[in-house]
């Protein structure tokens, strides 16, 4: 969203709207995780905890990369993935966040002559090589589902949940994308209630891909079933839009945000 300003800069007009966290998109720092040096590292670290934020993990956990596919036919190409799926769960602690989102639609895509089984036991397979690590780290990777627009796997939350329960471990669990709820065949307030044991994490957007409150999405269901079921982990905005600003997205969203939570207040 802030395209080339400065990593300190970005924190500082972050913290100066009231939000509590930032994620990083692992490709505004380096290509790949593996090329970001210890020392940079930390500095991204203290940087923004000398902001007042707090890391909340990592996005777009495969954009710009090449040859990592979890649902891939070649074993070779699964067991690329896998390894650098350690690498950024390595990376993602060591920034001090905790949550590792897996949207990346392509990078899950069905290929032709697998099916729909196929790729939960490929996925399953890819994200257990990482889960290892991912507990020592005190790291979760949650998995996303996407809309149908987006990819062909994962692409409405009961499968999403299902390739959850497959895995069947503590450090893998779901994420809730509100712009790809919208896609969904049941109310985002009943898909909350129904999956909300699995939940980790959840992104706030609109389906125009601007922020929340941008748009004619109404998140207050999201909101209302979210408070209502004591959920106190981050909720984070993600945008796919650039063109109002930065400022102007993190405003808008910020005080659409804060007048439903005062619902609740």
């Amino acid at each position: 969203m802030f395209e080339n300003v400065p990593w300190e800069k970005v924190c500082e007009i972050i913290a100066a709207y009231g939000f509590d966290g930032v994620e990083i998109a692992p490709f505004t720092f380096a290509t790949y995780v593996t090329e970001i040096g210890a020392e940079k590292r930390r500095e991204i670290r203290r940087t923004a905890e000398r902001a007042g934020l707090e890391v909340i993990g990592l996005h777009w956990l495969l954009a710009k990369t090449e040859g990592m596919h979890v649902t891939h036919p070649d074993p070779a190409v699964r067991a690329r993935t896998a390894e650098y799926l350690v690498s950024l769960v390595q990376f993602c602690a060591d920034v001090g966040g905790r949550v590792l989102v897996f949207g990346s639609p392509k990078q899950r895509d069905l290929l032709e002559g697998v099916d729909f089984e196929q790729g939960i036991e490929f996925a399953a397979a890819v994200f257990e090589r990482a889960l290892a690590e991912a507990e020592r780290a005190g790291v979760v990777i949650a998995f996303e589902p996407l809309s149908p627009a987006e990819t062909n796997f994962g692409n409405n939350t009961a499968d999403g949940a299902r390739l959850v329960e497959r895995v069947g471990h503590p450090n893998f669990r779901l994420h809730l994308d509100a712009k790809a709820m919208a896609s969904d065949k049941r109310p985002m307030d009943e898909l909350v209630r129904s999956y909300y044991g699995l939940l980790e994490h959840v992104h706030v957007n609109d389906v125009n891909l601007l922020g929340p409150g941008m748009g004619e999405l109404d998140l207050r269901p999201l909101v209302d079933a979210l408070t209502s079921l004591g959920y106190d982990k981050f909720a984070s905005i993600e945008v796919f839009r650039t063109d109002p600003g930065p400022e102007a997205i993190l405003r808008e969203s910020k005080a659409y945000l804060d007048r439903l939570l005062a619902r609740h207040t």
